[in-house]
Formats: C-alpha cells, structure tokens, sequence
C-alpha cells in the first residue's frame, strides 16, 4: 500500500500542470465561449522561450516569417526572466483573443474550434522550428528529494501543487468578490444582458484570456523540471485539462484542481501498475485515462458544457447540393487515369497522396460539414484500418482484409460516435481529441497490432492475381496502375457522397445539422442519425486508411499521430468543410500531395504546418465557407439574378417540409 501511495504523490507535479491547463480553460470559455484546444500549445511556446532566454538573453517571437528571436540582456536571472515573462504570456494571451478569437465572437463553434486547432497547429510547428534542439531546464523550485510511504519524492511536487491551489482559491475570490468576476460571470450567462447593463464583454474576454495564458505559461515553466518539456508532448496537455475541466463542470475552479491532480496521481499508479503486474499491457494507460473521465462526464451529464447567453445566433457554412456530379466524374476520374501513365514520377506520387488524402477528408465533410457533428479523429479510424489490414492480410483473406478492414475502423468509429447520441458541437469536439489521443496511445502503441516503434510493412496490392502495389518489379515508382486504383476509388467514393446528400438520408443529415429538436418533431431519430453518420465517416476514413497503408509499405504509430489527424480537419475546413469540392481541393493540399509536386515546393512538412495552421486561423475569419466556398460566392456573383429558392426547398439547402417521415 506504500508503495502505491508514493506513486501517487508523484503524479502531484504533472496533476498541477493539468490543473493549471484547466483553470485557464474555464476562464477563457467563461469570458468568451471559447474552448481553446491551443492552450497547452500556449503554455508550452511560452516555457521553451523562458528557458532559451535563461541560456541565451533572447526573447524568442512567435510570429511566423519574422526575425526569430533578438537579444535583451546578456546575463539574464532568474528574476529577470520570470519579470520578463510572465508579462510575456499575459501580452501573447491579448495577442490572441484580440488577433484570432475577437473576430470570430459571433462564429457558429466550428469555427472557433478549427481556429484554437488552428492555432494549435501553428504554435507546435513553430516552436519545433525555433527550438530544434534540446532546451535546457534549469531548476526553479527546490527539488530536495524527500522519503514519503517508502518512495523517494521531490519537495517540488508538493510546492507546485499548493501553488496551483492559491492560483485556484484567488480565481474564486476574484470571480466571487470582486467587479472584474461578477461582470464576467454576468455576460456568461447573459451577454446581451450584460452589454444592456453597461458592461463590455469584449474588455472582460481580453482581461480573462490575458490572465489564463499567462497562467498556462507560468506553470508550464513550473512543472518543466517535473514533466517533459516536449512540443508536442506538452500540447497535447491539453486533453487531461479538458477532462479536469469538465470535471468541474467548467464552472467550479476547485473542482477543477481536484480533478487535475486526480487525473496526474491516477497516471502516476497506472505507471507502478504496468511495472509490477506483467500482465498490464505497455501502452499509453496514463494517456487514455482522461478519455474515461470525458466520457463518463458525457454520458452523465446530458449537457457536459455550461450554456452561455450570446449576442447572436449562429450557423454553419452552406452546404450546396452537388451538381452534375456523375458527368463530372465520368470527365474527370478517366482523365486522371490516363494522366498516370503520362505524367512523370513526382506528379504521379503527388496525385496518389492527393486522391487518398481526399478520401479521409470526405470522412470529415460528410461528419462536420453536413451533420455539423465536429470530430477531430479521423485519422485515428484511418489508423484503425491500415494497421487492421496489416493484421488481417496475414490470414490470407485476399480482398477480404480491406473489407474487412474498414468493418473494423467502422464499429471504431461508432463507438467513438456513442457520446454524440447526447452531446454535440464543442463537447463532441473534446469527447473525439480524447478518443484520437486514447486510440494512438492504447492502441497504435500495442507491440502485437502496431509492431511497436519499428512498425509493421502493410502488404502488397493484389486484385486476382493481378500485382497493382505502388512498388512492383520492372515498373516505374510509383506504379501508374496502383495510382489508378486511388483515382478510381476516391472518384467512386466522391460519388456516393454526392448521392447520400442527394437522399433521403442526406436532407436528415442536414436537419439534424441546423436544429435537432425540430428535425426530432418532424420525425428523425437524430441518435440514429448522428451513428450512422459516424459509421459512414469512419468507413469513409477506413477506406482511405487502407491506401494509405499500400500507399506507405510501411507503418508506424508516426503515420497516424494526433497532430496529423487535427491537420486533416484543418485542411478540409480550409479548402470548404461543407463541399465535395471542398475536400478534393483538402486533398490537393496535402502534405506530398497535387499542390507540392506542382509547385516543387522543398518546404519541410513543420514549415508547411505552420502555414496551414495559420491560413486555416485566416479562413476561419475571413471566409468561414473556406476556398471553394469563396471561389462558389464569386461565381454566383457573376450570375444574372434569379428568383430564390422557396423556403423548405432543395436548392434552399437547409431542410424543413423535406424531412423524411422516419430516417
């Protein structure tokens, strides 16, 4: 029992980290209905700059394609350093809201989730290419090791701790006793009765997302010398800080820290139990333990988020109804075809990456774009598939793997979908981060499924015989006949979605997408609907998985990481998250993809997750609709004027007499 207890006292300092995450996160979607899945990114730019400026006396910049750093001081302090930036997180917290999160006040929540992704992504990639190397960590609260319960324990974890804790109970004082917090709490509830009282909302969401950054980056710098201090890693913090949040019903600022802590102690046991019990598989315990909380909270709490009283309502980006689609297709899919055996190698592979990237990006059109359903996993179920080929291929099965395959990512993706059945919007959203941070760490991390960090080679293409692998003998790489296979498989898949949208089944998408409650009255039973719409997604996302893993040969836990599956969401809401042509145009933008074979763009991939990540935050701002949402806008100006649409019609793209009787 000692044993167990000192383990759990070493979990204190990673706890006060995610107990620090989640009061920050209260804080901003108290004051702006924000749910800032950039957080932990915030904190974890703002200690790599703290630690560089202790070794070098420069102040490291954020900003993307301006001069990196420029020198302050020569000897820099402990005092000087934490002087210069604990101001530091307070003035890139005002950056923010004001820059990114001002602007998309009266967004619909898809919006301003894409955008912290956004940001997310933005900040990763640019903190990898300001700090390529190892930064120091240099001790700042007295480590002593001290003997509790039989284990050796850092003094530092129990300071930290008591730190997070005044931190918490001077969010409670000021949020009870004071102007600054009753006036926030007043426009939570009610924002357009607090603008009538006199406050200003927009002063008070700067005031609170000052605070909360700064707040992030003080205690990331604290719990460096206890966690490591990772780009990614410490980004994706972020996750067990929702599930503490959540918690405390994103209200309670102790409940909060309880759950922090909690949450940090219980990863520390499971790591005790994986090194005394044999039997404990190794893998990431410690990560999926936050998904349990999220949804255990989900399913108990029917409305996981506290609502918030806003200025206006809002609402997703149109979503057309595609025309012509079979023509095009029959135009477009032959002449791609022909081009792969016209085309050199690099505009070959180019294609290849693009027509699968497109069809995982369909996944999330279909999910996000038309049920408005926000789902950051699709990558995951792509994993799910790939890796299950690889399994299953040693059977022997034939064409039957693949198949097979997308069944597996399939009932994946309705189990992820089960916590839709009550919730929606931005509690989805934290519910499917968890479920694609659980899945990499449970499961890509499974040795026997995964082949551990050495990977696994997924098998060769074969149709009766016939050898279509992208590396066949005798033939040029990448073979035109596997490239073939992806133009005729993302043309198909392209297809159907076009026709699921024409349906039956796609105006209820579209109902249950603008109000569940009326699309319920008229006769939908939207808890099915919101299944099969994730059923579909992720076999849409297995099947493009599959090619993915014949397109590779080889996968790792690396091809599928958390951060890649955000970058999916992230380009198909650039491109157009509610049209087919918005994700064919995703898939040109891919990483490897169209765009870069005709560019011959040389850009590393960190570079170009940097740009995406800060084009995606531009759309999100300026054209919500994304690309061919803008280019769609341009060309109905152009049009002679004409009559429009009757309400409840079908060119009036959002359903009301067309709703079926029963879905």
């Amino acid at each position: 029992m000692s044993s167990h207890l000192g383990y759990l006292l070493l979990g204190l300092g990673a706890g006060s980290a995610i107990a620090a995450l989640g009061l920050g996160l209260v804080m901003v979607y108290r004051a702006s209905g924000v749910l800032n899945l950039a957080q932990g990114a915030l904190g974890m730019f703002i200690a790599l700059a703290f630690f560089s400026f202790r070794e070098t006396g420069r102040i490291t910049l954020p900003v993307f394609g301006l001069p990196s750093s420029f020198h302050l001081i020569s000897r820099p302090t402990l005092a000087t350093a934490l002087a210069i930036f604990i101001p530091y997180g307070w003035a890139l917290g005002a950056a923010v809201y004001l820059l990114v999160f001002r602007p998309l006040r009266r967004s619909p929540p898809l919006a301003q989730v894409v955008a912290s992704v956004g940001l997310f992504l933005y900040l990763w990639a640019v903190a990898e290419l300001r700090f390529p190397g190892e930064v120091l960590v240099r001790t700042i609260v007295d480590d002593t090791g001290r003997s509790v319960f039989g284990r050796l324990v850092t003094s530092d974890q129990f300071y930290i701790a008591g730190m997070v804790a005044i931190a918490a109970g001077v969010l409670w004082v000021v949020g009870n006793r004071t102007k600054f917090g009753l006036a926030t709490t007043a426009a939570a509830e009610n924002e357009r009765g607090a603008v009538l009282a006199g406050l200003r909302p927009e002063l008070l969401a700067l005031g609170n997302w000052s605070l909360a950054v700064g707040l992030a980056g003080t205690f990331t710098i604290l719990a460096a010398q206890i966690t490591r201090l990772d780009p990614l890693t410490t980004s994706l913090a972020v996750v067990p800080a929702l599930a503490a949040a959540l918690l405390g019903g994103f209200r309670s600022y102790g409940a909060v820290v309880v759950g922090g802590l909690v949450l940090g102690m219980g990863a520390s046991e499971l790591t005790n139990l994986q090194a005394d019990y044999t039997w404990v598989p190794k893998v990431g315990w410690q990560q999926g333990l936050p998904l349990l909380v999220i949804l255990g909270v989900m399913l108990l709490r029917g409305r996981p988020l506290p609502d918030r009283g806003s200025l206006a309502a809002t609402r997703f980006p149109a979503a057309p109804q595609p025309r012509q689609a079979m023509l095009v297709a029959g135009v477009a899919v032959p002449l791609l075809c022909i081009a792969m055996f016209v085309v050199g190698p690099n505009l070959r592979s180019g294609l290849i990456t693009s027509a699968v990237a497109a069809v995982i990006s369909l996944s999330v059109v279909v999910l996000t774009g038309w049920v408005g359903q926000i789902s950051l996993a699709p990558l995951a179920f792509a994993g799910v598939a790939g890796f299950s080929l690889v399994r299953l291929s040693e059977a022997h099965l034939g064409l039957a793997a693949p198949v097979l395959a997308v069944a597996v990512a399939t009932l994946v993706g309705v189990i992820v979908g089960i916590p839709a059945v009550r919730v929606r919007g931005m509690s989805l959203a934290i519910a499917t981060l968890a479920a694609a941070v659980a899945i990499e760490e449970l499961l890509f991390k499974w040795s026997w499924f995964t082949g551990g960090v050495e990977g696994v080679n997924a098998p060769k293409l074969s149709v009766f015989g016939v050898d279509l692998s992208i590396l066949t003998e005798g033939s040029e790489f990448p073979n035109p006949a596997f490239g073939v296979v992806c133009i005729v498989i993302c043309g198909a898949a392209a297809l159907a979605v076009a026709m699921l949208l024409r349906s039956r089944l796609g105006v209820a998408f579209l109902a249950v997408r603008g109000n569940e409650r009326p699309a319920a009255g008229a006769g939908v039973d939207v808890a099915r609907i919101k299944l099969l719409a994730f059923a579909i997604s992720a076999a849409l996302a297995g099947v493009g998985g599959v090619l993915l893993a014949y397109q590779r040969q080889s996968l790792s836990v690396q091809s599928y990481q958390v951060f890649a599956s955000l970058s999916v969401v992230a380009l198909t809401y650039l491109a157009g998250i509610t049209t087919i042509s918005g994700a064919l145009v995703a898939g040109a933008l891919a990483p490897e993809g169209l765009v870069t074979a005709l560019s011959g763009s040389t850009s590393s991939s960190t570079t170009q997750f940097a740009i995406n990540g800060l084009a995606l935050i531009v759309v999100a701002i300026v054209a919500p609709e994304g690309i061919t949402g803008v280019v769609r806008r341009r060309v109905n100006m152009m049009k002679p004027e004409t009559k429009p649409p009757e309400v409840g019609s079908r060119e009036a793209n959002e359903p009301s007499s067309a709703l079926p009787s029963s879905a």
